[in-house]
C-alpha cells in the first residue's frame, strides 16, 4: 500500500522506516510470548524501544516544552470536572509524567503507573506522586483507594489478556463510584502505531486496537455498572449517548475498509468515534 505521511510529520520516511521495523520486531516478540513471559518484556522492551528510536515521540515531545504543555492542558480539559482536592487519582500508562505531575497540584494523591523507566530517568516528583513501575497488567496499588483512574493511548498496547487483567485491577483500585475513564483509538479508523504508515492493521506495539462497542461490553464484563462516553477531543469533550456511537460502528462495520476508513477518519466521525469511555464502579 502507499505510504502516507501526514505533513505534521516531521520525520523522514527513512526515519520513519527505521522506527517501524524495529518496533514490529520488538512487538512480534510480545505477542508471542507466554502470560508470563510478558511480565518482564513490557518493561524492557519498550525500554530497548527507546533506546533504539531515539526520535520517538514520546521522547521528543519531553524535550519539546511547549508541545507538552498543550497535551496537558487539553486532558486537564476533561479530568478537571472529576478532580477534587481529597481525590486519589491513578494515571495507568503515565509516560513521561508530565500529566500526573500537573494533576497532583489539585488532589491529595497521585499513583502514576508504566512501565518504563527510560522517559523520567533522574527526574524528581512532588511529595503526593508515587511512580510505579508495571509488569503491564497489574496496578499495584491498594484496592478501593482510587477516585479517579485515567488512562491515554494505553489500552491498545496491551495483549488481550493483559488488558482484561488491568481492566480487572483498575476496577479493584477504585473506591465504590469511582471512575475511569479510558481514551484510546477506534478500531474502524486505524491503525494509529507506527505502521499507520505502512500497513492496513496494526503491526507495532497496538496489540489490539478497540471500537467502542467491544470496550463497552468489556467494562461491562469486568463490573462496571454504568458506561458513558464522551465525543470530541484535543481539548473539547462533550458528552454523547453511547448509543449513537454504537449504532454509528455498526454502521460503519458493514463497509469495505478503505471506504470505512475513509469515512472513520473525517473530522466530524472522528470526533465521535475516537474513544472517550468512563466507566463508573
Amino acid at each position: 500500500m502507499p505510504v502516507r505521511i501526514p505533513r505534521s510529520e516531521k520525520r523522514t520516511l527513512g526515519q520513519l522506516l527505521e522506527h517501524y521495523v524495529i518496533e514490529k520486531e520488538l512487538a512480534d516478540r510480545l505477542r508471542n510470548a507466554s502470560k508470563e513471559q510478558r511480565k518482564g518484556l513490557y518493561t524492557s522492551l519498550y525500554d530497548e524501544l527507546y533506546r533504539r528510536v531515539p526520535l520517538h515521540p514520546q521522547l521528543t515531545q519531553k524535550g519539546d516544552a511547549e508541545s507538552q504543555i498543550e497535551a496537558v492542558s487539553r486532558q486537564m480539559k476533561l479530568l478537571e470536572r472529576y478532580l477534587q482536592p481529597e481525590s486519589t487519582f491513578l494515571e495507568v500508562g503515565a509516560g513521561d509524567c508530565s500529566l500526573s505531575r500537573e494533576v497532583s497540584k489539585y488532589v491529595r494523591k497521585v499513583y502514576a503507573v508504566d512501565v518504563s523507566r527510560e522517559i523520567t530517568k533522574g527526574e524528581a516528583f512532588p511529595q503526593n506522586f508515587e511512580l510505579i513501575i508495571s509488569d503491564g497488567s497489574s496496578i499495584p496499588v491498594p484496592r478501593g483507594s482510587v477516585t479517579l483512574a485515567y488512562s491515554s493511548r494505553l489500552m491498545e498496547h496491551l495483549h488481550p489478556d493483559d488488558a482484561v487483567d488491568q481492566l480487572k485491577s483498575i476496577y479493584l483500585a477504585l473506591t465504590e463510584g469511582g471512575k475511569y475513564i479510558c481514551i484510546t483509538p477506534n478500531l474502524l479508523s486505524g491503525p494509529y502505531d507506527i505502521s499507520r504508515y505502512f500497513d492496513d492493521v496494526a503491526t507495532g506495539f497496538h496489540l489490539k486496537e478497540y471500537t467502542f462497542t467491544e470496550l463497552s461490553e468489556l467494562f461491562r464484563k469486568v463490573g462496571f455498572s454504568g458506561i458513558g462516553a464522551y465525543a470530541g477531543g484535543r481539548g473539547t469533550y462533550i458528552p454523547v449517548p453511547s448509543s449513537m456511537i454504537l449504532s454509528c460502528e455498526r454502521a460503519l462495520g458493514r463497509l469495505p475498509f478503505s471506504i470505512r476508513r475513509a469515512i472513520a477518519s473525517s473530522l466530524p466521525f472522528r470526533a465521535l468515534l475516537g474513544i472517550t469511555i468512563v466507566g463508573t464502579k
